[in-house]
């Protein structure tokens, strides 16, 4: 059974994105605990819940404007790069690299709550933006 989890140092105090991150990790621990049968089920999956993670906070970072909207966009394709071609290299074959993936992810995203999201959930915070967005879909889509 995997350790990769959600620790208190990834959330951030704002749900919408503590959801986010714990569903990512817990997409990390399914892929660590993934066999050679289901481990490409398991990063597929990985892979949709992070594009899917990246663009929700892209139009949180956009409708706030948080002001390093581009420094953050630009680690978030960095990283789906480097899912995407590990993704083909597994695909290929490579199973052992998904291993390497499965050992890093998680640091690089410890790093990435710590920092970026940080920034990120406290302007979202302090602009009221989910507030906001919130009341605007329950006036938008009433009952």
């Amino acid at each position: 059974m995997s350790d990769i989890a959600l620790s208190d140092a990834h959330r951030l105090g704002l749900a919408p994105m503590d959801d986010i991150h714990h569903e990512f990790m817990h997409l990390m621990a399914r892929l660590d605990d993934a066999g050679r049968d289901d481990m490409m089920a398991c990063l597929d999956a990985l892979i949709e819940h992070t594009e899917a993670h990246f663009a929700q906070e892209q139009q949180w970072m956009e409708e706030s404007g948080f002001p390093p909207v581009h420094c953050h966009h630009g680690e978030h394709e960095r990283v789906l790069e480097v899912v995407r071609e590990v993704r083909r290299l597994a695909a290929a074959g490579d199973h052992g690299i998904v291993r390497s993936l499965v050992r890093e992810l998680p640091q690089w995203f410890a790093h990435h709550a710590a920092t970026m999201d940080a920034m990120l959930a406290e302007h979202i915070a302090r602009s009221g933006y989910i507030a906001r967005a919130t009341l605007e879909r329950l006036v938008l889509q009433p009952a």
